[in-house]
């Protein structure tokens, strides 16, 4: 038996009480209830969706600010389908544009606009207040440098 973070950690032949079981369901449920909490920040504090500011984010990380749709939905692990839907939303606020892919007339690239990347800021700076008051007062220096390490590692290829 072990003890991480208040939860305790058993080990029997049962396999949902072994340890690797145990590990991913707590990753899910941090996972869930930081997603959720944030969600709720962004909502009520700049009217903006958690999957929104997802896309926004990636549009903003890619070097050319442009996506393909099937970028978009493998880095916000949505279907194609609902990133169709979700993009349809974005573009309906101004937020995102569709364009022409200039070497492949068959795909559609996803630009952020200069409104979607206002809304960006905003959203980074409760963000930011969001990450200090949940992660940064719980976290040492040394304990959120292990997890990036260890959480980058896990999303790493096989």
């Amino acid at each position: 038996m072990r003890y991480t973070s208040g939860m305790t950690i058993q080990s029997s032949s049962c396999p949902s009480g072994d340890e690797k079981v145990q590990l991913f369901g707590l990753l899910l449920e941090t996972n869930a209830r930081l997603s959720r909490s944030l969600g709720l920040e962004l909502e009520s504090s700049c009217d903006l969706p958690l999957p929104w500011f997802d896309v926004l984010l990636q549009l903003r990380r890619s070097p050319d600010g442009l996506l393909k749709m099937n970028q978009i939905a493998d880095a916000i692990v949505h279907s194609t389908g609902g990133t169709t839907r979700l993009i349809d939303r974005l573009e309906e606020a101004g937020f995102v544009e569709r364009r022409n892919c200039p070497s492949d007339r068959r795909a559609i690239h996803v630009a952020i606009t200069d409104k979607g990347n206002a809304k960006l800021d905003e959203a980074l700076n409760v963000h930011l207040g969001y990450l200090d008051n949940n992660l940064a007062t719980r976290l040492s220096s040394d304990e959120r440098r292990t997890l990036a390490e260890l959480l980058a590692k896990l999303n790493s290829p096989l």
